[in-house]
Formats: C-alpha cells, sequence, structure tokens
C-alpha cells in the first residue's frame, strides 16, 4: 500500500491565505508521501475556475514527485430534481479526466430533501439515488474515470446500508472508498464493518477517533454525538480507539494494494496532527509490507 494526504487534513492551515494547497503538497511530498489528494469544490481560492485551480494542482504535485490517485469533491443527489447535480458532477468528472487522475469521489446525501412527504427509510434513499449514481459511474467510464462513495452522512453510513447501496446501484465503475474510522459515527464497530465491504474498496481513509460512552458525562469540547448518542472526538491517526492496524493489515490482506489517505480533522495543532498521523500511517504500512 502507498501514503498519501488529503488537502482536506490541512483545511485549518487554509483560512488566511498563507498556507495554500499549493503548500500543502509541498509539506505531503516533505512527509515522505507517494500520493496527494484533491479535495476540491465549485469555488476557488484564488478566483480561477475549478478546471484551472485542478489542472495546476496537478501540474505542481507531478512536479515535485507527487501521484494525484483521488478527486474528491461533494454531492447531493437525494433531491427533488437530481439531474442538475448530475450535471455539476460530471463537469468534475471532466476535470479529473483532463487532469489524468483516476478516481472520482462523490457524496451520497445528507438529509432527506424539504420537499421530501414519503416515508423516512433508507430503502427509499437507496432506490431514488441508485439509478442516479450508476448514470453518472457511467458517464465517468467514457471519460476513463472511476466513481466511489464512502461511508458517511448517517443516512448512507452504516456497513448493511452501503451493501445494499452498492447492490442496487449494480455498475462496476462505482466502489466503495472506505473511511476507516467514519463507521463508529452510527455506532458501529469499526473493523467489522470495514470486513463487510472488503471486496468494494478502491481507496481508504485513514482516520482516528477516540470514542467514549453516551453512558458517560459529557467530555466536552472537542466532542460530537454519534447517531445513538455515544460522544466521538477525531485525534491523530494512531492516537485513538480505532483498531486502526488491525483494519489495515485484514484491507491489504484482502489483495488490496492501492492508496490510504491520511485524514486529519482532529482539535490538535493542525501541522503537528498531520505529520505524526502520516508518520504513523508510513510504519503501519511498512510494518504490513513486512519491510
Amino acid at each position: 500500500m502507498k501514503s498519501c494526504i488529503s488537502t482536506y487534513s490541512y483545511h485549518r492551515l487554509y483560512a488566511d491565505g498563507s498556507f495554500t494547497r499549493f503548500d500543502a503538497i509541498d509539506k505531503t511530498k516533505e512527509l515522505g508521501c507517494d500520493g496527494v489528494e484533491f479535495v476540491l469544490d465549485d469555488t476557488t481560492p484564488d478566483g480561477s475556475t475549478p478546471r484551472e485551480h485542478a489542472l495546476a494542482l496537478t501540474a505542481h504535485a507531478k512536479e515535485v514527485g507527487l501521484e494525484v490517485p483521488i478527486y474528491t469533491t461533494g454531492a447531493n443527489f437525494f433531491v427533488k430534481d437530481p439531474e442538475q447535480e448530475v450535471e455539476r458532477i460530471c463537469k468534475h468528472i471532466d476535470i479529473a479526466s483532463e487532469c489524468g487522475i483516476p478516481l472520482l469521489r462523490h457524496d451520497i446525501t445528507w438529509s432527506y430533501y424539504p420537499e421530501y412527504d414519503g416515508v423516512k427509510t433508507y430503502q427509499h434513499i437507496i432506490e431514488a439515488v441508485a439509478p442516479v449514481i450508476s448514470k453518472v459511474a457511467d458517464y465517468a467510464k467514457s471519460k476513463g474515470v472511476m466513481t466511489c462513495s464512502e461511508n458517511h452522512g448517517r443516512l448512507m453510513q452504516d456497513s448493511n446500508r452501503m451493501v445494499e447501496l452498492f447492490n442496487a446501484v449494480n455498475n462496476k465503475n462505482y466502489g466503495f472508498l472506505c473511511d476507516i474510522g467514519n463507521f463508529g459515527g452510527v455506532d458501529e464497530d469499526c473493523f467489522t464493518s470495514v470486513s463487510r465491504l472488503m471486496e468494494l474498496i478502491v481507496h481508504v481513509h485513514a482516520k482516528d477517533c477516540f470514542t467514549r460512552s453516551g453512558m458517560m458525562y459529557n467530555p466536552g469540547r472537542g466532542y460530537n454525538l454519534s447517531r445513538g448518542g455515544n460522544y466521538r472526538r477525531a485525534t491523530v491517526f494512531g492516537h485513538g480507539n480505532v483498531p486502526t492496524f488491525q483494519i489495515l493489515n485484514a484491507i491489504r490482506a484482502s489483495g488490496y494494494d492501492g492508496y490510504v489517505s491520511l485524514e486529519f480533522e482532529g482539535m490538535e495543532p493542525c501541522m503537528e496532527g498531520v505529520t505524526i498521523g502520516t508518520e504513523n500511517l508510513q510504519r503501519m504500512i511498512r510494518d504490513i509490507e513486512g519491510k
């Protein structure tokens, strides 16, 4: 497996403009990674178009010797009229294709839209979004890009819901971006949940969290509630309660040999969290690979 860092990991440093995504690429190279994951949307920090920005970032990554294995962007396909969202995501697919990035990750949905008056079950969401996601995957295939989604957003985060979604989409050009820490957000055991989707993995996010029982008193600032009322706080990769090494070892044993992107979103100092987390990730990969 190869180490990678998501540009999202540095997001707290972008606020005042003194640290840019170009700096994030340089830091990722400095930390000895093989690749960098781009997290981009419809706006840019410098007024350029999304296409211009992505092309410039890709050129810089290649210049410093980093691969760009995945292009990540937001999406919400559970809406009254999803065609507008399909058109928007297809523009990002065009950009990924032009940049030579082989994989694009998009969201599934985050909530029931205001006008929705049907029964609120995840099965209804899958019925609505599956054909739309498959349509996007088909378009991406025509552009030489594969699409994927990860386990987050609460509504479509549980492992059984994700399995049902992939069965419904039934498209070989659509895979699973496995975030090894996100299943805790819906109170699932991360290792068991990852194992249910192992054969569908096309990319991995390395994330760690502290977890505390909802029976305890609120730990305070930095902690969020899971769907079932337990406390969770993102932290430095390797410091938390997620069985990170166990999961990565099992993913490698399943045959996956691709990129693993550090995704740091803890409350620790950003650069320190990214640096220590990357060191831990790379050490785990070396131990798994027997190097």
